[in-house]
């Protein structure tokens, strides 16, 4: 199972304080990267729904998240199945405990990092990598950003980043796939620069599993 694409830009609108909303899409597309840039590393509460899709299904999960820039992060989904995506800054190692297996696939350069969530931990630009549009009718207090990527993207056709319009700090996130699928993470309990260790991004693999790297079994 890949990272879900949905996370690829949470680190950049997250946790400014005392901001004012920009003029227009360009300007604060600006200003989340100015926050972004300031960001070292991340924490947060997660629930990710999904609706739609080629097969119509909906799903509901929730965990946490850790980041560090440049390139490392841990999401631990907890409900209703756990499951571990970790980057050291190398690899990328995707673990569901109940298919016994961990697939280990190479951290995507920073000039190909606008699809996978390697984008919110130090790889990638919104303002280079995306073009951008205000979404109209955002929910009460909120602005909403649609962010379409400059070139296309074979796993998504947009992202809309939904933000306090005071503070900027995150609400949601939502992707739309190229099926049709709604992907949203809304966050809860942003923290920014506290100091986490790197030993948090340390991923071990468990006793009993098959290891799976570049589509070989180990």
């Amino acid at each position: 199972m890949r990272i879900p694409t949905t996370l690829c830009v949470l680190l950049v609108i997250a946790g400014a304080t005392h901001a004012q909303t920009p003029g227009s899409p360009d300007a604060f597309a600006r200003a989340l990267q100015k926050r972004y840039d300031g960001i070292r590393d991340f924490t947060a509460d997660f629930v990710h729904t999904y609706r739609g899709g080629a097969l119509r299904t909906e799903s509901r999960e929730q965990g946490t998240v850790s980041i560090k820039k440049p390139g490392l992060m841990r999401w631990v989904y907890m409900k209703p199945e756990r499951k571990e995506f970790v980057s050291d800054g190398h690899k990328v190692y995707s673990y569901i405990p109940e298919d016994r297996q961990v697939i280990v696939t190479t951290v995507p350069a920073e000039d190909a990092a606008t699809t996978p969530a390697m984008f919110l931990a130090g790889k990638g630009d919104i303002v280079r990598d995306f073009t951008t549009a205000f979404e109209s009718n955002p929910p009460p207090g909120t602005v909403s950003l649609r962010l379409t990527p400059r070139k296309v993207e074979p796993e998504y056709e947009y992202l809309i980043v939904t933000v306090d319009e005071k503070t900027l700090q995150l609400r949601a996130l939502t992707t739309r796939d190229r099926q049709g699928g709604l992907s949203t993470l809304v966050f809860t309990n942003l923290k920014e620069n506290t100091g986490i260790s790197d030993k948090e991004f340390a991923f071990r693999v468990p006793r009993g599993v098959d290891v799976i790297t570049d589509g070989t079994r180990k």
